[in-house]
């Protein structure tokens, strides 16, 4: 099973959302990291279908997608970040009517139904309008059409959108075990939704390809660039404003421990700190203006 993402491009007027991305996703948990704007959703749309590329193709065991057509669809499943319902559906009625879409029939679809309720924790609304649902529940409601089919290619745009950190573990939980024998690409900047679970990650930026890896090969990018030290707290706004701060803890004695991405350390107390994917992420995509963090060099 290889889901091949070959030389694709695609512009929209006079912007490149998309430059010749290649990816060839085996099973497992993919997670696809970049800030808002660097081409995920483009990306993910034209794995979909929905959207064509103006350069590459989308290969699927051998075949482009547009070639299969809906033998395509009957094995793929997705969760794009806003999916559209009709203000009266109640959870049950949505399900049963994508259900009914995705090809099963009506025995299937209520067995498949009440088992994705009960992994998803929605059994107790399964009469109420979706539209008068948290946008948590609404969340899990979009998770669970995305399951309906039992997808070879599950595609996931932001799942973990207005889940709380409950949530958030049972979602990754149920991936990690769906994903056995199936290709999953969650596209997220929450990195650690994705941190633990995922096979690879490939991260994009100004819709090119940055780097691919694992957690612990694209962690060994920003080796030598992660630093800590404690500060007196008076002069932690001094810190923030001339370096990119990840985190910040309160210490017992008064003193700030400070987190911090920066080529050199800053001042003689700073000691080497073990880097996480979210350093990479944070390096790569600094927030605003200040630090130095520039993009590190591409892994491959």
């Amino acid at each position: 099973m290889e889901l091949l993402i070959d030389h694709v491009s695609k512009r929209f007027r006079d912007k490149r959302a998309v430059s010749d991305i290649s990816l060839e996703l085996t099973p497992g948990v993919w997670g696809l990291l970049g800030a808002n704007g660097a081409g995920k959703t483009t990306l993910m749309r034209m794995i979909a279908g929905n959207l064509q590329p103006d350069e590459g193709q989308i290969v699927y065991d051998g075949a482009p997608i547009g070639m299969l057509g809906e033998r395509y669809r009957d094995i793929f499943g997705f969760l794009p970040q806003e999916f559209g319902f009709h203000q009266d559906f109640t959870v049950g009625d949505y399900l049963t009517y994508v259900a009914a879409l995705k090809g099963l029939d009506e025995r299937q679809g209520r067995r498949r139904i009440q088992e994705l309720l009960e992994r998803v924790s929605l059994l107790d609304v399964r009469g109420r309008k979706i539209a008068r649902l948290s946008g948590g529940m609404k969340r899990r409601v979009g998770i669970a059409q995305a399951l309906l089919n039992d997808p070879e290619v599950l595609i996931l745009d932001e799942p973990t959108g207005g889940l709380d950190p409950g949530e958030r573990v049972r979602f990754r939980n149920l991936l990690s075990e769906f994903a056995h024998d199936r290709i999953v690409l969650i596209s997220t900047h929450i990195v650690p939704d994705v941190e633990y679970i995922a096979t690879c990650h490939a991260i994009i930026k100004d819709g090119r390809l940055l780097a691919t890896g694992s957690t612990e090969e694209l962690v060994r990018l920003v080796e030598g660039r992660v630093w800590s030290c404690q500060v007196p707290a008076d002069l932690v706004p001094e810190y923030e404003s001339r370096l990119q701060v990840v985190s910040l803890r309160n210490e017992n004695d008064g003193s700030v421990s400070i987190r911090y991405l920066r080529e050199r350390p800053c001042n003689a107390g700073s000691v080497a700190a073990t880097p996480r994917l979210e350093d990479l992420y944070l390096w790569l995509f600094p927030q605003g203006s200040m630090g130095n963090g520039k993009p590190v060099s591409r892994y491959q």
